[in-house]
């Protein structure tokens, strides 16, 4: 079930707010784990059982680091390495598995079986957030949740569960027991899944389709400018569509008076790959920095372990992405180009035009896209190369046939999508945004997303695999 989904907008949905504001304040919590449960269970019945047994491991492992003060640091990495093993064997054991038989063929050794392991849907999301609770219990930051069905809440709460954001246990201790009703919170939280439900509708699922016909298509077959194209397409794609997730995950958070934080703010309008990390995916890259970079030294030591430090990061950040290759030399491309700014290369950049800077970053997350949507490196080498020096074997007349993608309409949702994608109303106008004319275009926006929605084929949100 997905939120874009007809049966989530018409059925689940008003269903649950309903019970929700039906219910009394001590059963709201109640009222939210039985409505994520299900929400979970509705497209991954057995991987539910993987969850539970992982909050209730984490409910004891955290009443025994608040209790057991003298125990505490092998209480805490008993769990945390637990947390760690269940998330290795479901996503990552078969790619073990995989670079474990190259390694036999290569000794002429008869390869192990390879036994096909479902992922469950957001078990990266919400390993993390219990390691981050564990680790902020034994650090003193929060209390060990003494109630089971609030913990429980926090772990599997629906709105952020499979796709996330990141949400701290710190984030959102005081929201647990308020169950207030706030009409302002509903206003808001409605206009922000509104907003984010438009960005993967009206401008995520059509950039999929350009997106997956230039990816789908042999690297020989396409065109420099093609290729471009479609990797700019997918850019945005995955912007919209997982910014889009994150907003109404916030918003529907807010509707049962939860305040997450923030996860995307206006990445592409970066001047620098540092600023651009500060932008993306802002729950998972504060979540690397706090919780592994500064425990490993971060910048307080010398200069090699600091970019030590940032490899190891980057790299094992590529790696929480996906069992693929591509994904890990995806994070340690990224981790390289941090390490030549901290070298020196912010310096030059700061002395650019903006306009340069920004330009620079574009081009650097560009050809990063290409290796993480390629499905194997090799597809991204051909793809890199082409981008790079051309494919004089193919010309846009040639491919011009296939370019039924490239339609006016899917030109017009295109740049808006790169219009959309900076700032573009200034700070003091954002009062605007909650006034009667304002409620109209919401209104509008909702129907025309709404109609969309029910009536195009299925599309999940790209996280939901990671």
């Amino acid at each position: 079930m997905v939120f874009s989904s007809a049966l989530f907008l018409t059925l689940f949905l008003p269903f649950v707010l309903g019970m929700y504001f039906l219910a009394q304040e001590k059963w709201r919590n109640l009222v939210l784990l039985t409505a994520s449960l299900f929400f979970y269970a509705w497209g991954e019945p057995a991987a539910l059982f993987v969850m539970i047994f992982s909050i209730i491991l984490c409910y004891f492992a955290a009443q025994a680091i608040q209790k057991y003060s003298k125990w505490a640091r092998l209480i805490l990495a008993l769990g945390v390495i637990i947390h760690l093993l269940i998330l290795i064997y479901y996503k990552y054991w078969m790619f073990l598995l995989e670079n474990l038989n190259r390694l036999f063929d290569f000794w002429e050794l008869a390869p192990v079986q390879i036994p096909f392991i479902a992922l469950p849907i957001g078990i990266s999301f919400y390993t993390f957030q219990i390691i981050s609770y564990l680790i902020d219990v034994y650090r003193g930051q929060v209390p060990a949740q003494k109630n089971l069905i609030s913990l429980a809440t926090y772990v599997s709460l629906f709105p952020q569960l499979v796709a996330g954001p990141i949400v701290r246990y710190e984030t959102v201790m005081k929201d647990m027991e308020n169950r207030h009703t706030r009409m302002n919170n509903i206003f808001i939280g409605l206009r922000r899944f509104v907003v984010g439900l438009a960005k993967k509708v009206l401008i995520a699922d059509q950039m999929a389709v350009i997106a997956d016909t230039v990816f789908n298509t042999a690297p020989e077959n396409l065109p420099c400018c093609i290729v471009w194209i479609g990797t700019v397409a997918y850019a945005l794609q995955i912007f919209y569509d997982f910014s889009g997730y994150s907003d109404m995950a916030i918003g529907i958070g807010r509707i049962f008076n939860f305040k997450f934080l923030e996860n995307f703010n206006y990445p592409y309008s970066a001047h620098s790959v540092q600023d651009f990390w500060r932008k993306w995916h802002i729950s998972l890259s504060t979540w690397f920095r706090d919780y592994l970079y500064i425990p490993l030294g971060g910048n307080r030591c010398s200069q090699f372990r600091t970019y030590l430090n940032g490899f190891i990061v980057f790299g094992l950040c590529g790696l929480w992405h996906g069992a693929t290759w591509n994904f890990i030399v995806w994070g340690l491309y990224h981790g390289f180009f941090l390490s030549l700014e901290k070298a020196g290369l912010k310096k030059l950049i700061n002395r650019l035009p903006y306009v340069f800077a920004n330009l620079y970053v574009w081009i650097f997350v560009l050809i990063g896209w290409v290796i993480f949507r390629s499905e194997t490196l090799s597809q991204a080498k051909k793809l890199l190369k082409i981008m790079l020096i051309g494919n004089p074997h193919v010309s846009l007349a040639q491919f011009y046939p296939a370019t039924d993608f490239l339609s006016y309409s899917f030109l017009w949702v295109f740049l808006a999508g790169l219009l959309f994608s900076y700032p573009l109303v200034p700070k003091k106008y954002a009062a605007l945004r909650y006034s009667k004319a304002d409620c109209v275009i919401m209104l509008f926006l909702f129907f025309i997303t709404y109609v969309f929605a029910i009536t195009s084929t299925f599309s999940p949100f790209i996280y939901f695999r990671f």
